[in-house]
């Protein structure tokens, strides 16, 4: 018989990125050109959902539901019946994400990132403005949104009351859920009560855990902090590190470790975050009851080594035939 092909349900928020690529970062009342500029789709619930599917098929694939992906991909969220909506629909598509749960609305506009990158560090600088991301309300997601997905991802892009109906929703009908809290605010402790899988950076965890990031510079720090997630609740802590590398803690059998990162020519960190998230992601629903931690996150931790590699969000992540 013949298995079915898991899915991933991603509710999020879905931007278009101007991005300003620069020799520096500007200063206080400094006025700079920019060496190159670039409009793209982005947005990080966007980002993880085109990390899925890129990641989940082989690059020579057509767009289409394909016999070939290893899961299929579903985007929840909003955008404003504009030239950006319909991009970021299209680009979607285009990489196999299906859109059929994308709000268009003539009375919204398109959530927009205005994002400026050092060229020399490849760091970046993002100012959002979430337009129609924040017309996703509570009272949409009493219920998920049909089909039943074997795993939900979520991130902080969207308004904060509507991620806590859906992690509600989520729990009432026993689909396991990747909260990815960015960007970084304090959350109440029953969002961690049986939540399988938190995925923080080094600020996140600092924020969500009361802790200073100084706190998280040692291996001590971090299990401290893991422990205390999940104390309340989680199943499995990831807390990336960027050039330090990954630190997992998962509750079943305790395992635990810091996986070194991977050694990368670093030309722009935008949606590195994004694809390691969709490459966990797959490993979970590929795995089953079999999910191995540490193999995941390797693993993981390899995509977003390529996805630094290359400018911008969304055409850096690699395709599953890229790893």
């Amino acid at each position: 018989m013949a298995t079915k092909t898991p899915l991933i349900t991603v509710l999020g928020s879905l931007n278009i990125d101007l991005v300003s690529y620069v020799s520096h970062h500007p200063l206080p009342g400094e006025t700079m050109t920019s060496s190159s500029f670039a409009v793209s789709p982005g947005g990080k619930g966007a980002n993880q959902a085109v990390a899925c599917a890129k990641l989940s098929r082989s690059h020579n694939t057509s767009s289409s539901t394909s016999a070939d992906e290893t899961a299929h991909i579903r985007m929840v969220g909003a955008v404003g019946a504009d030239s950006y909506g319909s991009i970021l629909k299209e680009n979607l598509s285009s990489h196999g994400v299906d859109v059929s749960g994308v709000i268009s609305s003539p009375s919204l506009k398109t959530g927009i990132a205005i994002i400026v990158v050092d060229e020399p560090t490849g760091q970046n600088r993002i100012i959002l403005s979430p337009e129609a991301n924040h017309s996703l309300q509570p009272a949409d997601f009493a219920v998920l949104p049909a089909p039943k997905p074997d795993l939900l991802i979520m991130q902080l892009e969207i308004p904060l009351p509507t991620v806590l109906a859906a992690l509600r929703a989520a729990r009432d009908a026993a689909v396991p859920v990747l909260l990815n809290p960015a960007p970084a605010q304090p959350l109440p402790d029953d969002v961690f009560q049986g939540l399988a899988h938190l995925v923080v950076n080094e600020t996140e965890a600092a924020v969500l855990g009361g802790v200073s990031e100084a706190d998280l510079e040692s291996e001590a720090g971090l299990e401290s902090v893991s422990k205390k997630f999940l104390g309340l609740g989680v199943q499995n802590v990831i807390v990336t590190l960027g050039g330090r590398g990954v630190f997992y803690m998962s509750v079943v059998g305790q395992k635990k470790g810091l996986v070194p990162a991977q050694k990368a020519k670093v030309v722009d960190t935008t949606a590195a975050g994004d694809t390691f998230v969709g490459q966990y992601a797959l490993d979970v629903v590929g795995a089953g009851a079999e999910f191995d931690i540490e193999a995941a996150v390797r693993k993981a931790n390899r995509a977003a080594a390529k996805t630094v590699e290359k400018l911008g969000a969304q055409n850096s992540i690699p395709w599953r035939d890229e790893l």
